[in-house]
């Protein structure tokens, strides 16, 4: 009898447990308009045209990977809470699929309907394709966070100043499209963006004052447009920068000495751009910079002493800057210099040897200059380098042959080689090129020696005729 009340009990739990799971089931909804707009959006991308027969619960029961929803509760006139589905993020790229889109994907204004929509990053999606994107697509997501637009090449049109109105935006990648025209002003709104990268598209025009506004910034790439004109002063607002990236541009004129307001910055890529120096002097300020790439610019200056001070860089790079002058012994404390490229200057003077003590440095070119005299580097420096250590093209520079090793250094480095070279100073060296006189010859005589010579042999000459006559007397 208590067995078979045992049972009983635990029928009636398994149907009590079993209704309020299904009762939870019911209450995890999702509207209706944000479910077909979803539908709509991933219609309009993928290659599969039954998407909402595939999916009908993108949420639950039948997720793609590619989408993540989150649960709220909204409540009703009665009180009574009802658990709702929302599309949070939507990420569509070749970690999912092979290929990602269809041939003919376009972005949807459905969109609009997913009002929860927080991420959205669509990578190698609009490649066949001619895609833009619309004027009025992003104005209206308060939730929008991270938009990643990248790696589209078909991706063509102007960036929409509607962006600069999504008020939560945090990260904004349109990197490696064929994006045109120039960067909206109204981008300087976006009070919460931490990351800002346009690299690798083909904008033009300035880059626009207002980008002071972005008081959050932590990243700025726009590396590899058409960008020109100067590189405005207000960049020194935003004195939370890490990372600024404007190489491959169009920029010109001097530095404006602001950028030393960026006491966090950690790299800075100014390369292959048209500006000129010299550097502002208050970049000293810069202690946690790392990376220092200027290469390919007309800086036509001399290079700058306040490097001294900063002592975390890891790379500096000079290349093809028009520098002149000599190389400065301002490298001694840089202990954590790994690259140094000055190469390709007009660079004079003597090589500082110190540069050999550096512990960590692992590259170093120098080469194309006109550097001059003894190059004091170890046989070990140089193994350790290797082809990482380039003196090319430096015609009065020369390197003294490893004897120990019979290391041929100077064909190894492709430069002179010291042997059978002294010291222009060297009066010995002048007069015996070869160098096989014994060090007490002194061909260099004296007209007074010359003359004292000459009397002693006459004086002998006299005595042995004296001599001779009287033997003859005799």
């Amino acid at each position: 009898m208590s067995s078979f009340l045992s049972l009983f009990v635990f029928f009636v739990f398994l149907l009590f447990t079993r209704n309020v799971c299904c009762e939870d089931e019911q209450e995890m909804v999702m509207e209706e308009k944000e479910l077909f707009g979803l539908f709509e959006v991933m219609e309009a991308l993928l290659d599969e045209p039954d998407f909402s027969e595939s999916h009908p619960l993108p949420c639950s029961d039948t997720p793609w990977p590619g989408i993540e929803c989150e649960v709220s509760i909204d409540d009703d006139d009665d009180g009574n809470g009802t658990q709702i589905f929302h599309v949070t993020k939507i990420h569509v790229g070749p970690d999912i699929l092979s290929p990602p889109c269809k041939p003919s994907a376009y972005l949807s204004e459905s969109l609009l309907k997913l009002t929860f929509l927080k991420t959205l990053s669509l990578f190698n999606c609009f490649v066949t394709s001619h895609v833009t994107l619309p004027k009025a697509l992003f104005g209206s997501f308060s939730s929008l966070e991270h938009l990643a637009l990248q790696s589209n090449t078909k991706l063509y049109g102007e960036i929409p100043s509607s962006l600069g109105f999504v008020p939560n935006l945090r990260v904004l990648s349109l990197s490696q499209n064929s994006l045109n025209g120039s960067i909206p002003k109204e981008i300087g709104y976006l009070a919460f963006l931490e990351q800002l990268d346009l690299s690798y598209n083909n904008l033009i025009g300035q880059i626009p004052n207002e980008i002071k506004g972005l008081k959050s910034l932590t990243i700025l790439d726009l590396s590899w447009n058409k960008l020109e004109g100067n590189l405005p002063y207000t960049i020194g607002n935003l004195q939370l920068l890490q990372k600024v990236d404007l190489s491959s541009n169009k920029l010109k004129g001097k530095l404006p000495h602001e950028i030393g307001n960026l006491k966090r910055l950690v790299l800075l890529d100014l390369s292959h751009n048209f500006l000129n120096g010299p550097f502002p002097q208050n970049l000293q300020s810069l202690k946690l910079l790392e990376y220092l790439i200027i290469d390919h610019n007309p800086i036509k200056s001399m290079i700058p002493h306040f490097i001294e001070n900063l002592w975390n860089l890891k790379s500096i790079s000079f290349s093809h800057c028009e520098l002149f002058g000599s190389i400065p012994n301002i490298f001694t404390f840089l202990n954590n210099l790994s690259s140094l490229s000055l190469d390709n200057n007009t660079l004079i003077g003597n090589v500082p040897q110190n540069l050999a003590l550096l512990p960590n440095l692992d590259q170093l070119n120098i080469s194309h200059n006109k550097l001059n005299g003894v190059l004091h580097f170890s046989n070990e420096f140089v193994t350790k380098l290797g082809r990482r250590l380039d003196v090319r093209g430096n015609n009065e520079l020369c390197v003294e042959d490893d004897r120990r090793t019979n290391k041929n250094l100077s064909s190894y480095l492709e430069i002179s080689s010291c042997v059978g070279l002294r010291d222009v100073n060297d009066k010995s060296f002048a007069e015996d090129p070869a160098g096989i006189k014994p060090s007490w010859i002194k061909s260099n005589m004296s007209s007074s020696s010359v003359c004292l010579d000459l009397k002693v042999v006459f004086f002998t000459l006299v005595l042995c005729f004296v001599f001779s006559f009287l033997n003859l007397c005799l």
